[in-house]
């Protein structure tokens, strides 16, 4: 029997091998080193302010903000916390099957599939605004404690916030991506499950297929793409903390 080539590995993002596993693509790996890629996404102008942060004076300490960062480690996860129970308790990742459970309230209803895709793609957005606000709040606490650490971590800190300046518009540029993609998985599987209830009517032998089923997979599919989404937006806050616990 011939069987079908298996798909390579690919390295890289969770979210990135995530993504290509549900739209079932190949996504080669990059050849290009870190660096050469900064230099394509960096203009002039982010490559002068970038050289001036490298180079230049960091301002002096302000008195007493090393004290203020001993709790934190515990502010990143209490964020981080908050932001993962977001994700996990939307409504749009409700089941519209309770179990025998009691019904929702109105306001905690889940997104049925007559709603169509528009609101889950609505729900997503709106999740990566409140990532976007919070972690960004977060970042420049985290670079406010470091400008006032010894050994020229402030340095550190005037890195950071240039490079997030720099590199804002592309970040979100490739986030807005993700729900175009995740519109192509709901699709497919909307598509899939009305050919297999078509064969089901066609056969007397055929499984019995629970109507909607493939809504919930794709709601599981959609939250496990905002936490890998999660784990990619928060790496500058972990490498803050990191440097701030080393100094």
């Amino acid at each position: 029997m011939v069987q079908a080539p298996q798909r390579a590995a690919l390295g890289g993002a969770p979210l990135v091998r995530l993504l290509a596993r549900l739209a079932d693509v190949d996504i080669p790996e990059s050849g290009q080193s870190l660096s050469d890629r900064l230099s394509q996404w960096l203009g002039w102008t982010d490559a002068i302010a970038l050289s001036t942060a490298l180079n230049g004076n960091p301002p002096a300490p302000a008195s007493g903000v090393r004290g203020e960062g001993r709790d934190e480690a515990k502010l990143c996860a209490q964020v981080r916390s908050s932001l993962t129970k977001a994700i996990v308790g939307d409504s749009a990742f409700a089941s519209n099957r309770r179990d025998g459970r009691a019904p929702l309230r109105a306001q905690e209803a889940p997104v049925d599939e007559a709603a169509g895709y528009p609101v889950f793609r609505q729900r997503y957005v709106s999740l990566q605004q409140v990532m976007e606000t919070e972690i960004g709040t977060l970042r420049g606490r985290l670079r406010a404690l470091l400008a006032g650490r010894p050994r020229g971590m402030a340095r550190l800190a005037m890195v950071d916030a240039v490079m997030e300046r720099a590199l804002a518009a592309r970040e979100q540029s490739l986030f807005a991506t993700v729900p175009v993609w995740l519109a192509g998985h709901f699709e497919r599987l909307r598509q899939a499950e009305l050919q297999r209830l078509a064969g089901a009517e066609a056969s007397q032998d055929a499984p019995t297929i629970t109507p909607g089923a493939w809504l919930d997979v794709f709601r599981k599919d959609m939250q496990s793409v905002l936490l890998a989404e999660l784990e990619v937006r928060f790496q500058p806050v972990a490498g803050l903390l990191a440097a701030l616990r080393a100094s």
